[in-house]
């Protein structure tokens, strides 16, 4: 189920908005009835990179697509997502591109990374908990009607290939760091991810960041967790949780690592790595929760173990919740 999307045919032009990303859809007497209102401008713009439009295009999504933190560069695309969306992804990559999953991409010769729209293999293309020969399981409540949205099922799954698995989601994260850590042969493998929570991983970087704790890169310890990969932690002392937002992929397991060694920085410059730097990482998560309700989750705190340092959960479930050592 791999694809290759192809290109679009008519002719396109460069143009770069102020504090938002402008999205073509062809100008035609249906465009109003497309039922997307317009997102009011930041009061402080948000720099972003050019990418191509159809002359004579009416501009769309606008600060709502690189979300709060101006950084995402993909947009997640099924049958369940605003019409909006979807009349761009065909108006864009052809009337077929949401039957066929895959990165379809907006390339331009002055962007390093450029927006990507991706169309998201539906659930029901999982039979037997598998698609292919990736092993996926069953979510916790599939077999039974649930009445918490927070544990809805994923609307589908994007499709990740050797190929693609690069892809910038956000100005930090690509495909691949949220990816299950199982499998590691079978290709493709499917992953389930929220674009709530890698606009608020953006976030905390930028936090902390203006709060004096240098950050280039956030090692993304644990991303989206497949229900079988989830479930063979369950039970274990210190173990998973059975319902665990993992599995919906609007949660990360994360510790700023710069120089890449693997383990937490001593982001408190006190000569130690412990649970000290894990709570500085937790107080940029209170700032950005707190200037952004939208995006309130969950936060935890880890000690460091014999196979890992210390490092933060930060999802995105809808209430605050709080956890770990204080």
């Amino acid at each position: 189920m791999s694809y290759t999307p192809h290109r679009p045919s008519r002719a396109w032009r460069a143009v770069s908005l102020s504090g938002a990303v402008a999205v073509a859809i062809a100008a035609t007497g249906a465009t109003p009835g497309l039922n997307a209102a317009p997102v009011p401008p930041r009061s402080t713009p948000v720099p972003v990179p050019a990418f191509a439009v159809r002359p004579n295009a009416d501009l769309w999504f606008l600060d709502s697509l690189v979300g709060r933190s101006g950084k995402l560069r993909a947009l997640f695309v099924s049958r369940r997502h605003p019409s909006y969306a979807i009349a761009a992804l065909a108006q864009l990559f052809g009337d077929t591109a949401l039957e066929r999953p895959g990165v379809y991409t907006l390339r331009d010769g002055d962007t390093t990374q450029p927006l990507s729209f991706i169309s998201l293999v539906p659930f029901t293309a999982k039979v037997k908990g598998r698609i292919g020969s990736y092993r996926l399981g069953t979510w916790p409540h599939e077999r039974r009607t649930f009445r918490d949205s927070a544990y809805a099922l994923p609307d589908g799954f994007i499709e990740v290939t050797p190929e693609n698995e690069d892809t910038y989601v956000s100005e930090h994260f690509r495909l691949r760091d949220f990816l299950t850590h199982d499998q590691e042969d079978v290709w493709p493998k499917y992953l389930v991810l929220s674009a709530k929570l890698v606009d608020k991983l953006e976030l905390v970087i930028a936090d902390l960041n203006e709060h004096g704790t240098h950050v280039e890169h956030l090692t993304i310890m644990s991303g989206f967790r497949t229900p079988e990969y989830n479930h063979q932690g369950v039970g274990k002392r210190g173990g998973r949780a059975r319902d665990s937002r993992h599995q919906y992929g609007d949660a990360a397991d994360v510790f700023v690592d710069n120089n890449e060694s693997g383990q937490m920085d001593d982001l408190n410059h006190d000569g130690r790595v412990d649970l000290r730097d894990a709570r500085i990482i937790r107080q940029a998560v209170d700032r950005v929760e707190e200037a952004n309700p939208d995006l309130v989750g969950g936060v935890g705190l880890y000690r460091a173990t014999r196979a890992h340092g210390p490092f933060v959960h930060v999802d995105t479930r809808g209430e605050r919740v709080r956890w770990g050592a204080r």
